[in-house]
Formats: C-alpha cells, sequence, structure tokens
C-alpha cells in the first residue's frame, strides 16, 4: 500500500469537511444542539461533517470499516479501520470558541499507519503516514527539545464526566503548576497532540478519553520523534482512556509525576 498517496487523499477529505463545518459555523443555537450525556454534546454539524468523511473514505478503501465518534460507517473489526473524530472540540464550536479540529486515523491489523488532523480555523493540517515524517501544511515538523521539566509548557484536558479521579487530578494539576513553565486546556486533544508534535507543547496528559480523541495525533506525535504511554507506563494509550504524550526526553519525568496521583 502506499501510505503516503493514501495520507494525502485523507488530507484532502480533512480540507473539504473543514470547509463544511466553517460555513456552518456561528449558527448553531441551543436547540440544535442534543445531549449525548453529562456535559457532552453533538450537533448537526458533527454529524454531517462524519457523514461527508465517512462517504469519502469509503470511495477510498471499500473493505475498511469505522470507529466514528457518531457512529456513522460500517463498524466491526477488520485487516484496516478508520478511526475518526468528526469535530473534535464540539463545546467550543458551540460557543463559537475557535479552536476545533478534524481528526482521521487509519490502522492496519491494530497499528496506526496514517494519521491527520485539521485545525479548521486556520487551516493546519498535521499529516504523517507509516515509515513517513510528520507534517504541519507539508513541512517537517518535529517535537521539541526541551529537557527540564521546570522549562515546558504542557497541556491537558478538564474532565467532564467522569469525576471519580478528579481528586488525584486537581493533586495532579496543581503539582505541575508548581514545577512546569504552565498548563493549558485547549479544548481539543486531538489539537493538543498536534501541538506537541510541533513543539508548541511539551506534553500532554488527559484520562477519560475515546480512540477517536487521539489515535492521529498521537500518531503524528510518534512520527515526530515524541512517545506516547498510558498512566502507567503502557502503550494502552487509544483504548486505555489515559494517555500521556511528550517530547520525550520529558516523559519519564512527567510519568514520574502523574504516578504519584494515578
Amino acid at each position: 500500500m502506499n501510505y503516503e498517496k493514501l495520507a494525502l487523499e485523507v488530507e484532502g477529505i480533512a480540507r473539504e469537511a473543514a470547509a463544511f463545518i466553517r460555513e456552518k459555523a456561528g449558527n448553531i443555537g441551543e436547540s440544535a444542539v442534543e445531549h449525548k450525556g453529562l456535559h457532552n454534546y453533538v450537533t448537526a454539524v458533527d454529524k454531517g461533517s462524519e457523514e461527508l468523511i465517512v462517504k469519502r473514505l469509503s470511495a477510498l478503501l471499500p473493505e475498511a470499516t469505522f470507529l466514528a465518534e457518531e457512529g456513522t460507517g460500517k463498524v466491526g473489526e477488520s485487516r484496516f479501520r478508520w478511526v475518526i473524530d468528526p469535530l473534535d472540540g464540539t463545546t467550543n464550536f458551540i460557543h463559537s470558541i475557535p479552536l476545533f479540529s478534524i481528526s482521521i486515523a487509519l490502522m492496519e491489523n491494530g497499528e496506526t499507519v496514517i494519521g491527520s488532523v485539521f485545525e479548521v480555523n486556520h487551516g493546519e493540517s498535521f499529516l504523517a503516514w507509516k515509515d513517513g515524517p510528520a507534517l504541519l501544511n507539508g513541512k517537517p515538523i518535529h517535537v521539541s527539545r526541551r529537557n527540564d521539566m521546570h522549562e515546558s509548557l504542557l497541556a491537558t484536558g478538564f474532565p467532564y464526566y467522569d469525576y471519580d479521579l478528579l481528586d488525584p487530578y486537581l493533586q495532579l494539576f496543581r503539582s505541575f503548576l508548581k514545577n512546569t513553565r504552565g498548563l493549558r486546556r485547549l479544548g481539543s486533544a486531538a489539537l493538543d497532540l498536534a501541538w506537541v508534535a510541533c513543539g508548541r507543547f511539551d506534553g500532554f496528559y488527559e484520562y477519560g478519553l475515546n480512540p477517536w480523541d487521539v489515535a492521529a495525533g498521537a500518531f503524528i506525535v510518534e512520527r515526530a520523534g515524541g512517545d506516547n504511554t498510558d498512566f502507567s507506563g503502557g502503550k494502552n494509550f487509544i483504548f486505555g482512556k489515559q494517555i500521556l504524550s511528550s517530547n520525550g526526553l520529558l516523559h519519564n519525568d512527567l510519568l514520574r509525576e502523574i504516578q504519584q496521583f494515578f
């Protein structure tokens, strides 16, 4: 398989979906917002973006199945499976906060081989494929080279439904506030990961995430020279609902800090 050619096709599909989302942005009223669960929202734009993406990807790889946030497409195990978040940062989108993205990953026999994260408002396209580079708008990117946690800038996400681990999360948050340059919360895990890949952030951690939140971004981090683990230091970060992503140089220090509380 020509992963590079396929990745560029995926990038084009993400760009098309981003144009659809931008066209609808600012016209979503509260009556158009559906509740999937506690503080978990979906709009017709999420669904429309996913339908567009699934239709285009199905034409590229008819045999592939889908793991998509809104459940569109053929499901089940297969050699090829697309993992899709059609609008990562729906709450930002609803409130007209211009930080949301599209995340598309392709897994082959359980291994991620393509990752695309497209930032909708500024048109930043983060892309990687198996044995290839990590790119931002066609130019190679690399994780940061900071090796001192006190000089690092981290990203995280706030739990919005699973509060069982809220106390250790807040303790860890406090510790990182005291021992880094600071913490940021964008509201889109896919973008958090993409920004680790290009060196804007030195690390990102969060729990309670789904595969479509992290599959593409974590792969781009890997191809950019970084590292991803779960909070135990293992590799179950796509389906294990917790991830630490870093530039690699800081990974052990960040992991030790996390493991004090988790």
